[in-house]
């Protein structure tokens, strides 16, 4: 498992690209995206190829006041279908669904009446027992499902096994290998890529990457688990996404071989849609803030806070760090 999966010049017909924009990059601005943006960037993911399209979070309504939000916070079915009809494409559409903070028993519709095909459950590795309930409520509707363990850099390697079994023994589909504080480095995501598609080898289960990008290895980390096997990968439009944002789909689709995925149609959304919405005051990208956090292998909040408070002091937020670390 440790030989490369291919090279520079190989198609491989098992790559997924996901495109979370408005999910990851709907904590940039509250959900708060036009049905005029959202429908443009479903018929760029269509004709640029793109294989799944996440529309946003199903947070519960109890938790949630859902005023206070856009929509895509909740991916009600009819806002869904209001942009995609019946979504007669190949682009397949999912929602993700946080342990502890979506009703997932009264929320989702049976696939067969839904045109939400792949649900995604995030989760931190100690909520994986509750994580994989869910995950077998929603195959037994019908959805894809994926396993989204948040913070794996946080855990030592014991631990990441014992969950890669557990959910090995689950229904889940794709198992996600999340950088969610942007701490990994491409020698140590490899390392980790290969234990998650050792662990699966024999189950047919495929692995996927979400990358955030505070030291500037989003897309590097995700061409690296990418040549291990690693093929289910998410991107965002510009690297739209909370805090220092993701791996950009435009740096991905131009690094793939395969012919399907093109960047024409991308790059007009960019212009029409991307440079207006970073123009409106909307911020997310690489910072030193963010690079700081990501070093230090910490949730983004404090660099968030200090984005948000308009700060330029990186010394004093530096001092800060380090005076609480711990």
């Amino acid at each position: 498992m440790s030989a490369r999966k291919g090279n520079l010049m190989t198609v491989r017909e098992d790559v997924r690209v996901l495109d979370a924009t408005i999910r990851d990059g709907g904590l940039c601005n509250n959900f708060e995206f036009t049905d005029e943006f959202v429908k443009a960037l479903y018929e760029t993911n269509v004709k640029s190829g793109v294989d799944y399209m996440e529309f946003g979070y199903k947070a519960s309504k109890d938790l949630f006041d859902k005023s206070a939000f856009g929509k895509w916070k909740f991916c009600d079915e009819e806002d869904i279908r209001a942009i995609v009809g019946d979504n007669n494409t190949n682009l397949k559409i999912a929602v993700m669904a946080d342990v502890g903070r979506c009703d997932y028993k009264t929320d989702f519709l049976p696939k067969s009446e839904s045109v939400i095909d792949m649900v995604r459950v995030a989760c931190y590795i100690h909520q994986i027992p509750a994580a994989i309930d869910m995950i077998e409520h929603f195959h037994s509707l019908g959805y894809e499902t994926t396993c989204n363990i948040m913070a794996i850099s946080q855990s030592g390697t014991e631990q990441i096994t014992q969950a890669l079994e557990m959910l090995c023994e689950s229904n889940v589909d794709v198992i996600y290998l999340v950088d969610s504080y942007g701490s990994l480095y491409p020698e140590n995501t490899s390392e980790l890529a290969k234990l998650y598609l050792k662990t699966v080898e024999e189950t047919g289960k495929k692995i996927g990457f979400h990358a955030h990008n505070n030291q500037n290895l989003a897309f590097a980390n995700t061409i690296e688990t990418l040549s291990y096997g690693v093929s289910y990968l998410d991107v965002t439009v510009q690297g739209m996404g909370r805090g220092a944002g993701n791996c950009a789909m435009e740096l991905l689709l131009g690094f793939l071989k395969n012919p399907k995925y093109k960047l024409f149609t991308l790059l007009k959304f960019i212009e029409n849609y991307m440079l207006p919405l970073k123009e409106s005051g909307v911020v997310w990208g690489y910072d030193v803030q963010y690079m700081l956090t990501g070093q230090m292998n910490r949730h983004p909040r404090e660099a968030i806070n200090f984005t948000n408070a308009k700060r330029k002091d990186y010394l004093e937020f530096y001092h800060a760090l380090h005076e609480n670390e711990g």
